[in-house]
């Protein structure tokens, strides 16, 4: 809510500050740091999955030597049981058939081991691979979000535009429209105050105040006072988006004032204060 500022000192001519627009670049070089951020953060994921699919791969391939070495145990357990039945008069048949079906059940539990092992392994293969893809998508993504700033940035560079005051300084980025003046506001350059004046009703507007006069819609013109410092500044027959620049308080800031539509009894604009500037008292 926007309040009358209490009143001050008069309004002193001073000689014309100018602003620079080096600023409105940062917002641009900030936004691409932090896509850049995302796109290095998502390379490093998918360096990392990659290491983890290869460290699966080589522990499937250990499994894969253990059940070599096994089967050659086997074999040579095999061997031996042969000799042994050869210098082993006394055993008996009964004997003998057991300790082979011993040993093929643990050749068919190894087996089995293996087999749930090479299960669970391809399962792991297969997560990987799922997140390596859904990081290669994320990049794709990130690369399209800082195309797209860049395309923005560009677009409200060429709709925004610096104009001459009325008291001869060089102003800053005129808005031509609400939309444009959110996008001043986003800028963050100077601070913004959006109105919509009645015709002859005096509205405060952040430590001033503004008054309607007249208005000529068809001719784009309009007569305003604005009150500042316990003094009253006429703008006649000013037309839309002309910034009206005036100076006030103890620093002698520049204040400007841009009316970018009108109608037969009101006009919308918005008030831009620089950033050092008083800020409105809330009750």
């Amino acid at each position: 809510m926007l309040f009358e500022q209490p009143q001050g000192s008069p309004i002193e001519e001073a000689p014309p500050v100018r602003y620079s627009s080096g600023q409105s670049a940062i917002l641009k070089y900030v936004l691409l740091a932090i896509a850049a951020i995302y796109v290095v953060a998502s390379l490093y994921l998918l360096y990392d999955l990659r290491n983890r699919l290869t460290a699966v791969e080589q522990k499937q391939q250990a499994l894969e030597t253990a059940q070599a070495d096994l089967n050659n145990r086997i074999h040579e357990a095999s061997s031996e049981f042969k000799q042994q039945l050869s210098s082993e008069v006394g055993m008996t048949k009964a004997e003998i058939a057991q300790r082979a079906a011993e040993l093929e059940r643990q050749q068919k539990a190894s087996a089995a081991r293996l087999a749930a092992a090479q299960s669970q392994q391809g399962q792991e293969i297969a997560a990987v691979n799922t997140a390596v893809s859904g990081v290669k998508t994320e990049v794709g993504a990130a690369k399209t979000d800082i195309q797209k700033t860049q395309t923005d940035l560009a677009a409200t560079n060429a709709k925004l535009e610096h104009a001459m005051g009325d008291l001869g300084v060089q102003s800053g980025l005129i808005a031509h429209n609400a939309s444009e003046l959110e996008m001043l506001k986003r800028k963050g350059e100077r601070n913004y105050y959006d109105f919509t004046l009645q015709k002859n009703v005096r509205t405060p507007v952040s430590t001033i105040s503004l008054q309607l006069k007249k208005v000529d819609p068809k001719k784009s013109k309009f007569t305003m006072n604005v009150i500042a410092d316990d003094r009253t500044i006429e703008k006649k027959d000013r037309t839309l988006l002309e910034p009206l620049q005036f100076y006030t308080g103890r620093d002698r800031m520049l204040y400007e004032v841009v009316v970018f539509s009108a109608d037969k009894n009101s006009i919308s604009g918005y008030l831009s204060t620089p950033k050092t500037a008083p800020a409105p008292v809330t009750p």
